[in-house]
């Protein structure tokens, strides 16, 4: 007998783990399946509501005792670069960008291992082989590219692959799910110029928002998005500029968080027909 999914998302809550960024701390995520005709729909929504996509998943943080990894975005009419980035994009001036159809290459695999191995050998990636990989990049319901970077230096054979980013088009901007680069070209500050260039991308497609993942307060790991201008972290159910990084500081006290059910009750759902 055939079943027809249902129109309303249905949503699951994951069991407590170890938290990456906050040591000491558990997460457990909110999620649900993204899948069927309505997937972009979905996507596009609930990412204005702080989710991200992780294959076909939807999940937002949603730890029984913190608050503190909150949803980023960059406002591209009004970021300006500041020097440092400046000198970042023209540092990085030889490298030539291609979009392609969310397809895996040993060529990515490799550069994706030798990220890991230097950058997160500890992680929850660490382990992860080919075909994980190949799911990650391929298993994707909606308007997926993976953006190549490689060295334009190189006049003859093969141009070396140096970045890639995993993005998502929304309706909204451009969502940067997962990027991984060479982790020995340290002075390049590869992954600076990847947000960089994603402004660049949304700016000239006329996309408003280009989102970046969860910034963390009193997370060293996530400290870095704070530096770029015109962010927004979605808080209290709506987006505002970050301000001070140190006035969410209180996003990590037991006391901020919801009950999951009255988190689920105000989500607000495209209509699926």
């Amino acid at each position: 007998m055939r079943h027809s999914l249902p129109l309303a998302p249905q949503f699951y809550v994951t069991a407590p783990q170890p938290c990456p960024y906050l040591d000491g701390r558990s997460e457990r995520k909110l999620f649900t399946a993204l899948q069927g005709e309505g997937a972009e729909k979905l996507n596009n929504a609930l990412s204005r509501q702080g989710f991200r996509r992780s294959q076909n998943v939807l999940y937002r943080p949603s730890c029984a005792d913190c608050s503190a990894c909150l949803s980023a975005r960059i406002r591209v009419a009004d970021f300006e670069p500041t020097r440092t980035q400046r000198k970042v994009l023209n540092r990085n001036t030889h490298l030539k960008r291609t979009a392609t159809s969310p397809w895996a290459t040993e060529e990515q695999f490799a550069l994706f291992r030798r990220y890991l191995d230097a950058r997160h050998a500890d992680g929850g990636m660490a382990d992860m082989d080919i075909f994980e990989f190949a799911a990650m990049i391929e298993e994707t319901p909606v308007k997926t590219r993976v953006i190549e970077y490689r060295d334009g230096r190189v006049e003859t054979g093969p141009r070396p692959l140096t970045a890639v980013c995993l993005t998502d088009v929304l309706d909204d901007g451009v969502s940067m799910v997962y990027s991984f680069y060479d982790p020995d070209q340290i002075d390049f500050s590869l992954g600076t110029h990847l947000i960089l260039d994603h402004v660049a991308i949304a700016k000239r497609a006329g996309l408003p928002y280009v989102y970046l993942g969860y910034w963390v307060p009193g997370s060293r790991k996530m400290g870095y998005k704070a530096k770029f201008s015109a962010l927004e972290i979605f808080k209290a159910g709506r987006w505002q500029p970050l301000g001070d990084p140190e006035d969410h500081s209180g996003e990590i006290h037991p006391l901020s968080v919801d009950p999951i059910a009255e988190q689920v009750a105000r989500i607000q759902l495209p209509d699926m027909r």
